[in-house]
């Protein structure tokens, strides 16, 4: 469903939704996402990648900048939704804009570290709003109050708080109980699997890191209904 008031989100669905950026994406991303979800939304230029590859994206959010006319005069008219402001990225403005239970993003990871930090910042304000970002060699996601997901034994478990942050873990060589994490303070880079991992998280401000390999199962955790979601961030 698409929402075409001013009021409410753009995009309602029911099911799991992709979101495409104009940064880099890989040979295989757009195939490897799009065989997983049934929908596709864009942030601005990230409609170009879905064009080239065959596919007209059912919907174009951001300001407009990165959307060249060769790609805009082919998008129905009705499908582009601009949002002007000047103090949010694309992928903020895309990723509020979307009411569904996980969002798939890809085009947003590899690129320039200031649009990075900038995508990082909005997985965790937009705290309500679970997604998954796709990268060339891993996934970045906002750790939900607990999640439960396979890997493979000696796999690279990152963790990086953006706000102050405790928790709990199972199947982590070095646990997290009893840690208080901080962007200034302590991380939890190159951790390691010993098998399943479970966290479990007091409050909301954790990314977690994943092989690139573990995207179905990441995927089957957030779409289970256990991992709990983060209440909308006051402003």
């Amino acid at each position: 469903m698409v929402n075409l008031t001013k009021n409410g989100p753009i995009v309602r669905s029911e099911e799991p939704i992709a979101l495409f950026g104009g940064g880099y994406i890989g040979s295989e991303d757009t195939n490897l996402v799009l065989s997983r979800v049934q929908r596709a939304v864009a942030a601005d230029g990230g409609a170009a990648a879905l064009i080239d590859s065959g596919y007209m994206p059912e919907v174009v959010i951001g300001d407009f900048d990165s959307l060249t006319p060769q790609y805009r005069d082919r998008i129905p008219t009705d499908r582009l939704h601009p949002i002007r402001e000047q103090d949010s990225t694309d992928f903020d403005k895309a990723l509020r804009s979307i009411q569904a239970p996980l969002v798939i993003g890809v085009g947003f990871l590899g690129a320039r570290v200031d649009h990075q930090l900038a995508v990082f910042n909005s997985l965790v304000r937009l705290q309500d709003h679970p997604c998954i970002l796709l990268g060339a060699h891993e996934l970045v996601f906002h750790a939900p109050p607990r999640i439960a997901f396979s890997v493979e034994a000696g796999e690279t478990i990152s963790l990086f708080p953006l706000r102050p942050v405790t928790g709990r873990s199972k199947g982590l060589e070095w646990p997290i109980e009893g840690l208080d994490f901080a962007p200034d303070g302590r991380v939890g880079t190159s951790n390691r699997a010993l098998s399943d991992v479970e966290l479990q998280m007091d409050g909301p401000g954790l990314l977690v890191m994943v092989p690139r390999a573990a995207l179905d199962q990441v995927m089957q955790a957030f779409l289970s209904g256990r991992t709990g979601r983060w209440p909308a961030r006051a402003e």
